[in-house]
C-alpha cells in the first residue's frame, strides 16, 4: 500500500510542535534545584511559551489566509530550532524563560496553519480522521518531548537535553519541507483587513466560541496536571529522577492510540455525545490522581491523557467544520483560547500548589472539566455528523 506523504507530513508537523512545547516538563524539578527557585517560578518556562502562542495564534491565522500555508509552516519549523539552541547556553532562569517565550511565538505558524491546511485539502468526511492523526502525532511528540530530555538530562545534563530536542525538531522540518505538497484548494483572503473582518464574524459564531472555551479547558488541565505531577513524583515517597519523570509520560501514548478512532466514533454518534462521555471518564481519571499508590496515579494520568486528546481531536475537527470561511483565522482563534487556557492553568495551578498542594491542583482541574461538560451539553449541537 502506497504511503500517503501528505498525512505523514501533517503527522511530522504535529510531532515536532509538541516535542518543542513540552520539552522542559521532565526537567523542571532538576532546573528548580540548580537555579534555587520555586516550582511555580521555574514552571514559568511552560507558561511563557503558552502565553506567546496565545498572543500570536490569531494573527498567524490571518497571515496564513493571506500568504498561504506551506511557506509559513516550513519557515516556522526551521526558525524554532534557533531559540532551542539558545536555551542550551542560558545561565539564568530569566534567560531560559525569555527563549521559551520566543520559541512560543514561532509555534503557531506550524500547528494553526497545518490544521487549516487539513480543512482545505481533505474532503469534509475525512477531516476529523486526519485531525485525529495529527493529534495522535502531537501526543507522541509531547511524550518524546518529555522522555528524551529526561533520559538525556540524566546522562549528560539538561543543556544536552535541549540540544537533542533541537536536532529532532530540525529533522521534522526537513520532512515537512520535502513531503508536504503545496496547497491546491487554498482560497487566498483579500487582505489582512478582510481577514480581520472574518475574525469578527467568527466571534458571532456561538458553536465556534463554545468550542474555543472547551479548548481553553483542555490545555488548562494538561498544563496543570502534567506540570505539577512532576513535582509530586519528584518528592518523597516517590523520589523520581528526570528519566523516570520522562517515562511517566508513556501515559500520553494512550491518546496516540485512541485519537485515530475519533472520526469513526463521531460519524456514528456525533461530537456532542462523544464529548459528554469522554468528559465523564476524564473526571474519574482525575479522582484516581488523588490516590497514593503509584499504579493508580499512572492509570489516572493515562485516563486524563486519553480523554484530553479525544476532546482535542473532536474540538479541532468541529472548528474546521463550523467555519465556512477563513479557516486559518478560525483555527487561530481556537488555538489562542487553547493556549490562554494553558497559561491560566499554569499560573492558577502554581498558586494552588503553593497553598493547597497536589489535592488543590486536582480539584481545580476537576472544576474546569465539569465546566467543559456543561458547555457541551448546553451549547453544542446534538445533530450527528452525516456522510
Amino acid at each position: 500500500m502506497a504511503i500517503d506523504f501528505r498525512r505523514f507530513a501533517v503527522a511530522a508537523a504535529g510531532f515536532s510542535t509538541f516535542l518543542h512545547l513540552y520539552a522542559p516538563q521532565a526537567l523542571l524539578p532538576e532546573l528548580a534545584r540548580e537555579f534555587g527557585v520555586s516550582a511555580a517560578q521555574i514552571s514559568a518556562m511552560i507558561t511563557a511559551s503558552t502565553l506567546a502562542i496565545a498572543l500570536t495564534a490569531p494573527f498567524t491565522g490571518a497571515a496564513a489566509d493571506v500568504l498561504g500555508r506551506k511557506r509559513l509552516i516550513t519557515a516556522a519549523m526551521f526558525a524554532v530550532t534557533v531559540p532551542v539552541l539558545m536555551e542550551t547556553i542560558a545561565t539564568t532562569p530569566g534567560t531560559l524563560i525569555f527563549w521559551r517565550f520566543i520559541e512560543g511565538l514561532l509555534l503557531p505558524p506550524i500547528f494553526t496553519v497545518v490544521l487549516a491546511y487539513v480543512g482545505d485539502e481533505w474532503p469534509p468526511a475525512e477531516v476529523v480522521g486526519v485531525a485525529g492523526l495529527y493529534v495522535s502525532a502531537s501526543s507522541l511528540g509531547g511524550f518524546c518531548g518529555r522522555l528524551v530530555p529526561g533520559i538525556v538530562g540524566d546522562v549528560a545534563g539538561w543543556r544536552y537535553a535541549f540540544l537533542a530536542i533541537a536536532a529532532i525538531g530540525l529533522a521534522g522540518a526537513i520532512v515537512v519541507a520535502t513531503k508536504l505538497p503545496r496547497e491546491k484548494h487554498f482560497v487566498r483572503s483579500d487582505g489582512f483587513l478582510a481577514s480581520g473582518r472574518q475574525m469578527l464574524r467568527h466571534l458571532r459564531n456561538l458553536q465556534l466560541m463554545a468550542t474555543c472555551v472547551v479548548g481553553f479547558g483542555v490545555l488548562f488541565n494538561f498544563i496543570a496536571i502534567f506540570t505539577y505531577v512532576s513535582f509530586r513524583l519528584a518528592a518523597p515517597p516517590y523520589d523520581f529522577t528526570p528519566s523516570l519523570l520522562g517515562a511517566v509520560f508513556f501515559t500520553y501514548l494512550v491518546g496516540a492510540v485512541a485519537t485515530p478512532w475519533t472520526g469513526r466514533v463521531v460519524m456514528r454518534y456525533g461530537r456532542r455525545a462523544l464529548m459528554i462521555g469522554v468528559i465523564c471518564v476524564w473526571l474519574v481519571g482525575l479522582a484516581l490522581l488523588l490516590a497514593s499508590p503509584l499504579a493508580l496515579i499512572l492509570i489516572g494520568l493515562s485516563v486524563c491523557a486519553g480523554c484530553g486528546m479525544l476532546c482535542q481531536a473532536t474540538s479541532t475537527g468541529y472548528v474546521t467544520a463550523s467555519a465556512n470561511e477563513g479557516r486559518s483565522s478560525a483555527i487561530g482563534l481556537y488555538v489562542s483560547s487553547f493556549y490562554v487556557g494553558g497559561s491560566v492553568g499554569g499560573i492558577a495551578a502554581g498558586a494552588l500548589w503553593s497553598a493547597a498542594g497536589w489535592r488543590g491542583v486536582v480539584a481545580l482541574s476537576a472544576a474546569v472539566v465539569a465546566m467543559m461538560g456543561m458547555i457541551v451539553i448546553l451549547v453544542w449541537s446534538a445533530k450527528p455528523v452525516r456522510r
